[in-house]
């Protein structure tokens, strides 16, 4: 399986695996399936039991396309509103654990899904066949819209083995002290520990003050520094982590 390094914000490389063209084809066949099933459930909602049908008899046909195109218009934004909401991913997506990213490290944002799905209308012509023969192509197995956004479709599987990098050390008597990092997600451990442990080693404490604050931000957490440093916090961050997910087995 291809990978990809994504510099993130800290200037740090963290290699994915590339979703799979398969990976990719399952994801959007179960969206799919989710979409067929919503058009099945509305149509017979409205025709089978509000009886709809007698209400069109009487209209012209554009009023008729306009009411169709009304009902299933979710099926026409489903991408672009899920993965804006879902943050890269789709239910098919999820399923599958991938999820779409940029390629600068950048979380992506709705104008970037808003590309994808335009191009979608190119990658989805003849039967999907542009699309796929782009994947098969393309260095980062990307689709047209992938390309036009600057994004990529990465697994979140654990094939690169992720908890290698965020692995630590706990005495069997280690009592943690922010059960808030059950928020956080390998990934995101993944990060922060690739960013602190750089930060160590180039003494850098500008990087190790905004990993701090960022992680502040994110749990709404409020420490005393004059307690405890913020280096300290920072490792007890990822000891707490290691030890609310079990990853010291």
């Amino acid at each position: 399986m291809s990978q990809i390094a994504i510099n993130t914000s800290q200037n740090v490389n963290i290699n994915f695996n590339i979703a799979s063209v398969g990976e990719r084809m399952l994801a959007f066949i179960i969206d799919l399936l989710i979409k067929v099933a919503y058009v099945i459930v509305v149509l017979y909602l409205f025709f089978g039991i509000l009886d709809l049908g007698r209400l069109l008899a009487g209209m012209d046909r554009w009023s008729v396309i306009a009411i169709y195109i009304a009902l299933t218009f979710p099926v026409y934004i489903y991408p672009v509103i899920l993965e804006s909401l879902m943050e890269g991913q789709t239910p098919g997506k999820k399923v599958m654990k991938i999820r779409v990213v940029k390629i600068d490290g950048y979380q992506a944002g709705f104008g970037d899904y808003m590309i994808r799905w335009v191009f979608r209308i190119i990658d989805t012509s003849f039967a999907g066949v542009i699309g796929l023969i782009s994947m098969i192509v393309s260095k980062n197995n990307q689709r047209l819209g992938d390309m036009a956004s600057g994004t990529a479709v990465i697994s979140l599987k654990n094939s690169i083995n992720i908890s290698h990098t965020i692995l630590e050390n706990l005495n069997e008597d280690y009592i943690p002290s922010f059960p808030q990092v059950i928020a956080l997600s390998d990934n995101d451990m993944r990060i922060i520990k690739d960013n602190f442990m750089k930060a160590i080693r180039t003494d850098d404490r500008h990087v190790i003050n905004r990993l701090s604050e960022k992680i502040k931000s994110i749990l709404k957490l409020d420490i005393d520094h004059s307690k405890m440093t913020e280096r300290q916090f920072i490792n007890v961050i990822i000891k707490d982590y290691n030890y609310y997910t079990g990853r010291d087995s």
